[in-house]
């Protein structure tokens, strides 16, 4: 069966930032945040200080994965140009988003480059406060749905019918929480795909908290989930991860299997569980029949990101900046 990981980082360079201030690498893929925090970023053998596009292609190749989502987060610090080189060397293995601070100045013409200079179909906004900007804007939270600064690069991305949106937007402690705004995002912008990362960050204990937010997306078809590092979020280390397997399961009765998207969100959750594991759980899960995992697996991933657009708009991207 083919497989495509739909939440997977690339680190050129470790430049993590969030509300615990800088990450500093530290070498045996350990790092620091400036709070003192060390965490294991990077799984042993994959690279010391970097996980580069060349390693995820030889784990991949090890654990038979055919393709692969390059998205972007304040953890491992945005990638953008690593990920638009990675792309453009390996078209037949990465597709990929770029990530951008809204209340950075020139946060539009950044947008436009990416879209328009890069051949980008795809953005992802790490707005999480636990992770992402909402923990290193914490003074001035902001919605998705409502903000004027968000509301400029939607009017922009508008213009590119089929361009996806990928949102991590945290748990539901945390003010980033917004599932709604999705729902919002998918009515207000019906020519765009919106993925939410993490399934929406799911606890077994408290199914009724998600299926709330499954419940708001459904009549939106332009609304998919992905299921990377919800492993993570609920603890297990056990295989075939039985907390997990309820969340999706609940996802698969209200949203379909078609809506649901693979992913790992490694490198950093491949040092709870071991990558192998993160890529066959599903199968040992008996959550769906063959035709319906082959859809999780691959073919949601391939509509979604793989779409023809997106692909002719990398292979033709031809960065002026690098021009004599």
């Amino acid at each position: 069966m083919k497989k495509i990981d739909g939440h997977l980082h690339l680190v050129r360079s470790v430049a993590g930032f969030n509300g615990k201030g800088r990450m500093t690498p530290l070498g045996k893929g350990r790092t620091i945040w400036d709070d003192g925090t060390v965490i294991k970023l990077i799984p042993d053998g994959w690279g010391d200080d970097d996980f580069t596009a060349e390693s995820a292609l030889k784990v991949m190749d090890e654990n038979g994965i055919d393709k692969a989502v390059l998205l972007q987060g304040s953890l491992n610090g945005y990638q953008n140009y690593y990920s638009y080189q990675s792309i453009k060397k390996y078209p037949d293995k990465f597709i990929g988003a770029f990530s951008v601070d809204p209340f950075s100045e020139f946060y539009m013409k950044i947008v436009k480059r990416h879209v328009e200079d890069l051949g980008f179909r795809a953005m992802k906004f790490e707005i999480s406060q636990g992770g992402g900007m909402h923990g290193y804007h914490f003074t001035t939270p902001f919605r998705l749905d409502t903000d004027p600064r968000i509301g400029r690069i939607f009017h922009f991305l508008s213009d590119y019918p089929g361009f996806t949106v990928t949102v991590d937007y945290g748990d539901f402690s945390q003010f980033s929480y917004q599932p709604e705004a999705i729902a919002n995002l998918a009515k207000m912008y019906p020519r765009l795909d919106f993925v939410v990362c993490h399934l929406s960050f799911p606890n077994a204990d408290h199914l009724d908290r998600l299926q709330n937010a499954l419940e708001q997306w459904a009549p939106y078809k332009n609304i998919y989930t992905d299921i990377s590092a919800i492993q993570d979020i609920e603890g297990e280390t056990e295989f075939p991860f039985p907390r997990c397997q309820k969340d999706v399961s609940l996802a698969k009765d209200i949203l379909g299997a078609g809506r649901i998207i693979w992913g790992t969100d490694s490198p950093w959750s491949s040092t709870f569980n071991s990558y192998k594991n993160l890529s066959t759980w599903l199968e040992e899960s008996q959550i769906f029949s063959d035709s319906e995992l082959e859809d999780v697996m691959y073919n949601n991933a391939m509509k979604v990101y793989f779409k023809d657009s997106a692909i002719k708009a990398v292979k033709e991207a031809d960065d002026p900046a690098m021009k004599d």
